[in-house]
């Protein structure tokens, strides 16, 4: 049988959503993948692709091909990392940080939180509050007709989602408050993580969520999620606050110099 090729050996392409090099997308799952492909050191490719013929429907998805076997089309941002950790391209964070069961709920509920509840009322944000600009983001180089019969069917499907699972109930200001909570919780714990690290003498180095020596799966969705409320101009709101949290932005800013100095960072 013949050996699983090595990752120099692979042809790998991220599909982003964004024609747009060399620069973070408003995605945040998009980031999170990055960040994990990065931190495993693995080679990629950028390219836009399209959630119609996505593996699951939806951004992002990754191609893998290498010269002794066709093309294989992963979806979804956790199953494409489960993927390459079973394929042995991607460590496994949690297992490297040798974290015992309680940090291990600790890492997978924080991924939640963002990714099951900060994710809707981001929807909220730039779907229904500022609708126009995610619109234009989204499906600017479409044909007008286009960005109003589409732009308007994801609207009407978003509203639905969001009244159903409760984040389109509240008032402005009540979800402006459960969603500036969330990020208030992170700048504690980022701020109590920087503290254990530069307390062991390592001022410049990055500084993870679980305050360990080691990223841990919950960072790439965090990472992820900051970048995305730094750069999406969608979530002005959001944008401005993150902004003013020192330790958020002080965290983002020592991954984005070790990992991705190619990209642009925010202003």
């Amino acid at each position: 049988m013949a050996a699983d090729p090595e990752p120099s050996d692979l042809d790998i392409t991220l599909y982003r959503g964004w024609k747009h090099n060399g620069v973070y997308v408003w995605s945040p799952f998009v980031t999170k993948l990055e960040l994990r492909l990065r931190l495993a050191r693995i080679k990629y490719v950028t390219a836009e692709g399209d959630p119609r013929t996505a593996p699951t429907g939806k951004i992002p998805y990754l191609s893998i091909s290498s010269a002794s076997s066709p093309p294989l089309q992963i979806g979804d941002s956790s199953l494409i990392t489960q993927h390459l950790i079973r394929a042995g391209l991607m460590q496994d964070l949690n297992a490297e940080a040798a974290l015992d069961e309680r940090d291990k709920a600790l890492d997978l509920a924080v991924q939640a939180l963002f990714e099951d509840k900060l994710y809707f009322f981001n929807m909220r944000e730039r779907w229904i509050d500022n609708f126009y600009v995610q619109r234009e983001e989204v499906l600017g180089e479409k044909p007008w007709v286009v960005r109003w019969l589409v732009g308007g069917v994801i609207w009407r499907s978003h509203v639905k989602t969001l009244y159903g699972q409760g984040t389109g109930r509240f008032s402005a200001e009540e979800a402006r408050g459960f969603r500036e909570e969330i990020w208030v919780r992170l700048e504690g714990m980022l701020g109590e993580s920087r503290r254990r690290r530069e307390g062991r003498g390592k001022e410049k180095e990055c500084f993870w969520c679980l305050g360990g020596e080691q990223p841990t799966g919950c960072d790439a969705t965090v990472f992820g999620f900051v970048c995305s409320a730094l750069f999406a101009e969608s979530s002005p709101e959001s944008r401005k606050f993150v902004r003013g949290l020192e330790a958020v932005v002080d965290y983002a800013n020592r991954i984005h110099d070790e990992y991705f100095p190619d990209y642009k960072k925010w202003d």
